[in-house]
């Protein structure tokens, strides 16, 4: 039951992952659309994540209510009507309506996380949650790798054929339809008996005093920031250093997304050897040495060494999310969820950052914000190793274990 499960959740995460990453082409799209300069490009992402930071708490009330099934749902039926707004924004040809869609169907998404990642961490058992999280979110990163694909073919193609924005009515009408499709598919299908806690009495106040939960907020909006930077600016990155194409540096963002999604796999494994906090740490080192090669060399080897930064992401939402709850009840957990997705706005705030640095400073230098964001990630990490040491340091009746 617990595969059948796992599998069609698979599929959900897939597909937010991918509508998503479909952002990465809609900004240099727009950008040139409506001749906006970097930081007007980036309320994209702005819109989009800033979805999170308003509504993650109410959808976490909602799962609270109806439970993880029916919350899904709802985040399906969402998601799919602000796929389909998309056309009356294309038809009148405002930017306003664009990212007045795009909110809507990042509402659709946050319930679709709030509800499906406790869901995921509580099929099966605790001390395997981490690598259980990651292999699902392997799925999300194998829909960012193949969005750009799609989006270069029905978005940046036609801009560059002088077509207009009309043709993109098509991919999210389509994706609208999908999305209902699962939205039936999830009504009908029966999952284990791993219901949200109607009744959590603890308030988000209370579970904010738990530290972990506190520091992997700002874990979660320093790696949401960092990872939605990259990517919203790659294409033009890629165009500043060389001759290429809008439409073939869409291909290299699919390389840094399919970085995280071999990662992500490689993950599954990683994380039941080491500890999370540990390999957390590692890959922040790494994706600031990355970044730091990137910003101070040229040509293939500056390119290449910013999309590998892709692979350092895989395991750090995974990773970050379990620490965060690692001694929290299933009741807590649920609303610890919610607080933890709220963080995702950061998605919103340092794209927005990133692109005022780079409209007076460069990308270059605007890279610097991703840099540090990995710092606090890494020191995050390092803090939850010390932690666990401390722990078995400890007398066996004296540890403290995770809650059931």
């Amino acid at each position: 039951m617990y595969k059948k499960a796992l599998a069609s959740l698979s599929l959900l995460f897939f597909m937010f992952g991918f509508l998503t990453c479909l952002n990465d082409i809609l900004v240099p799209f727009l950008k040139d659309l409506f001749k906006l300069d970097y930081s007007q490009a980036a309320l994209v992402q702005f819109c989009f994540f800033g979805a999170f930071g308003l509504t993650a708490l109410p959808a976490s009330k909602v799962v609270e209510r109806v439970g993880y099934k029916t919350g899904i749902v709802i985040g399906l039926v969402v998601a799919a009507v602000g796929c389909l707004l998309f056309y009356p924004a294309v038809i009148l040809n405002k930017y306003g309506l664009f990212l007045f869609a795009l909110f809507v169907l990042a509402t659709g998404i946050v319930q679709l996380q709030v509800a499906g990642n406790p869901f995921v961490s509580h099929l099966g058992p605790k001390d395997s949650s981490s690598s259980r999280l990651t292999m699902v979110q392997a799925f999300n990163s194998f829909g960012t790798f193949l969005a750009p694909f799609f989006g270069a073919y029905f978005i940046l193609a036609k801009l560059e054929n002088s077509v207009g924005s009309n043709r993109i009515i098509y991919p999210y009408v389509l994706l609208a339809f999908i999305l209902a499709a699962l939205a039936l598919l999830f009504r009908t299908i029966e999952f284990p008996a791993v219901e949200a806690a109607r009744e959590n009495k603890s308030s988000a106040g209370q579970i904010l005093r738990q530290p972990n939960v506190i520091l992997g907020m700002i874990a979660v909006f320093a790696y949401v920031g960092a990872e939605v930077s990259i990517g919203s600016f790659l294409i033009n990155y890629v165009v500043e250093l060389t001759p290429m194409p809008k439409t073939q540096a869409a291909n290299l963002v699919a390389i840094y997304w399919c970085g995280a999604m071999a990662g992500r796999f490689i993950g599954i494994f990683t994380l039941k050897e080491f500890a999370p906090g540990r390999v957390l740490s590692v890959h922040g080192m790494l994706a600031i040495a990355l970044i730091l090669i990137s910003v101070n060399s040229k040509g293939l080897m500056s390119i290449y060494s910013m999309i590998l930064v892709g692979f350092c992401n895989s395991i750090m939402f995974p990773s970050i999310f379990t620490i965060s709850i690692r001694n929290l009840t299933s009741s807590e957990s649920q609303k610890a969820s919610g607080l933890l997705t709220t963080a995702i706005i950061g998605g919103a705030l340092i794209p927005v950052f990133t692109g005022m640095i780079a409209d007076s400073h460069g990308l270059r230098i605007a890279f610097s914000l991703p840099i540090l964001c990995y710092g606090y990630i890494t020191l995050f990490g390092l803090r939850n190793v010390k932690a666990l040491a401390s722990e078995k340091a400890l007398p066996i009746d004296c540890q403290r274990y995770p809650q059931p």
